[in-house]
């Protein structure tokens, strides 16, 4: 019988080129736990490992037994702790190089990762799409059939939104790129399950912003123009978990920036 999400620290097949490991660190943010994605082409006896994790020594363990430590190249959506916390025990264990947009989290003799730029490794070849929105770091990496996601586009739920200048026209423009490059193509997200086409779920993830800054005009409508950010997350949000209103708040941040840079244009 075929395995299904969630399965952890087991390998499971997704498309003829990826494979996933589940990390053991379920919670709110994380959903069931972090997706480690194994891709490695027809013939190849070596692998590209997308975002090793947190720092679990257990999950790193079972990416090394999974690929047997022949890893060509290591590469991180984003800087968040739980895609990049095991970083060093999986270079420790296999000697990998990793490369990052964020040149912290570079190791061996690489380059930073630039969006359009074409990745040819372990019998793959990777297109570095540039996702920022949830962080201003974020990337996703377009494969022949699929799209590797990352955090800005989630298997179930919505991403929440770096509170920064420029964070939502970045995110829907992100959208917008994964729209034209996912249709028809497997999307492979960092959290929750994968999902055979891409495009309803990014096409999803566009109507849902649009509803929200709706629901956010009116609450300002109500509030008041210069209402506060939390004010607005007890308006919108009222029946979400208050355990997840400081994330929501991130994005309720990000919104009201938009808005009023596009009531200033």
């Amino acid at each position: 019988m075929a395995l299904e999400h969630p399965a952890y620290s087991q390998v499971r097949p997704v498309t003829p080129t990826a494979s996933v490991l589940l990390a053991d660190n379920p919670s709110q943010m994380t959903l069931d736990g972090t997706n480690t994605w194994l891709l490695r082409g027809p013939g190849s006896d070596e692998y590209v490992v997308v975002d090793p994790g947190p720092k679990d020594k257990k999950h790193i363990a079972a990416i090394v037994e999974a690929t047997g430590g022949r890893i060509a190249l290591t590469l991180i959506t984003h800087h968040h702790a739980d895609h990049t916390g095991g970083i060093d025990h999986l270079v420790k264990a296999t000697g990998t190089p990793v490369r990052a947009v964020d040149p912290k989290y570079l190791r061996g003799e690489v380059d930073v990762l630039v969006a359009g730029e074409v990745i040819e490794a372990a019998g793959v070849r990777i297109t570095v799409l540039g996702t920022p929105g949830h962080t201003g770091d974020s990337v996703s990496f377009e494969l022949d059939d699929a799209i590797v996601t990352g955090d800005t586009v989630l298997g179930r739920g919505t991403t929440v939104l770096v509170s920064e200048t420029g964070a939502l026209a970045a995110f829907l423009s992100s959208l917008e790129l994964l729209l034209e490059r996912g249709a028809g193509k497997a999307l492979l997200p960092a959290h929750g399950p994968d999902h055979p086409d891409a495009e309803p779920v990014v096409r999803y993830y566009l109507n849902h912003r649009h509803e929200r800054l709706d629901q956010i005009r009116a609450a300002l409508a109500e509030l008041g123009q210069d209402a506060g950010a939390l004010a607005i997350v007890r308006k919108v949000y009222a029946d979400v978990d208050k355990r997840l209103w400081p994330a929501a708040r991130s994005s309720v941040q990000a919104q009201l920036e938009y808005l009023r840079a596009e009531r200033e244009s």
